[in-house]
């Protein structure tokens, strides 16, 4: 195998799910590479602008908002099968198309919204995937503590997770199976534990940048545990928003 070629093998085993990166131009170090700014940053995000974008910018940055959170499970969940700068590039586009990635907005679309987005050119156009979005909004809105709190108990803890080096980025780990169990279990759909553990890479609950990578890391990842029995009433607010998602799902259907 030639050097070109093996440095695009290591890219892309250190790299997210879906990412298929080119091979770096300036490696420094196993799995780093200097980009055209003088940094040095993991080297699958030396292949693309987008890439290098998204991995100074966005990921392993601590996502706490559940919206937030609902977002890049979608995405994660968009992506299954297909390479992850195509779920860059038509991002702008799906967040029109599922309201700003609103759980409490997206938990109320009906067959309609399922019309239009499958019409819709700017996303992904994949029948079960639309479908798993609207079911899993709704499934959210059944976790009392919300989204975000939910999945960030799965979190390892950080103090004593120190970033990886070339070669040791996992697929998926114990907390990845567990959270995605919980969530099949829970009716969320098209999460298995490879898709749970890039969602955790993406939202900042694990630190999978290279050691030696310019991102700096951030002090505090991991907030309270949730209660191990949460509760099962859920709080007032969302009770409304589950009220008012059975009663536009039950004015669309048509008359017996």
């Amino acid at each position: 195998m030639d050097a070109q070629a093996s440095r695009k093998r290591q890219a892309k085993a250190d790299a997210p799910l879906g990412v298929e990166p080119a091979a770096p131009q300036h490696v420094v170090a196993k799995g780093l590479a200097v980009g055209e700014d003088g940094r040095t940053r993991c080297s699958w995000a030396d292949s693309t602008a987008d890439y290098r974008a998204y991995h100074d910018e966005e990921w392993g940055r601590p996502v706490r908002t559940d919206d937030g959170i609902y977002e890049r499970l979608t995405l994660e969940a968009f992506q299954s099968g297909l390479s992850w700068i195509t779920i860059l590039r038509k991002r702008p586009a799906f967040r029109a198309a599922f309201a700003g990635f609103s759980i409490e907005a997206v938990a109320k679309f009906d067959e309609r919204d399922a019309a239009r987005l499958l019409a819709d050119v700017g996303i992904v156009r994949n029948r079960a995937k639309i479908d798993a979005a609207m079911a899993n909004a709704r499934a959210a809105l059944d976790l009392s503590e919300g989204l975000a709190a939910f999945l960030w108990s799965y979190a390892p803890d950080a103090t004593v997770r120190h970033r990886p080096r070339s070669g040791e980025v996992p697929a998926t780990t114990p907390e990845s199976t567990a959270m995605a169990k919980d969530l099949r279990k829970r009716g969320f759909r098209f999460v298995g534990p490879t898709t749970a553990y890039a969602l955790m890479q993406a939202t900042g609950m694990v630190d999978d940048h290279i050691e030696g990578c310019f991102v700096p890391p951030v002090a505090e990842r991991r907030p309270a545990r949730r209660p191990k029995s949460p509760s099962t009433t859920p709080a007032t607010s969302r009770t409304a928003q589950k009220t008012a998602v059975a009663g536009k799902r039950s004015a669309a259907r048509p008359p017996a």
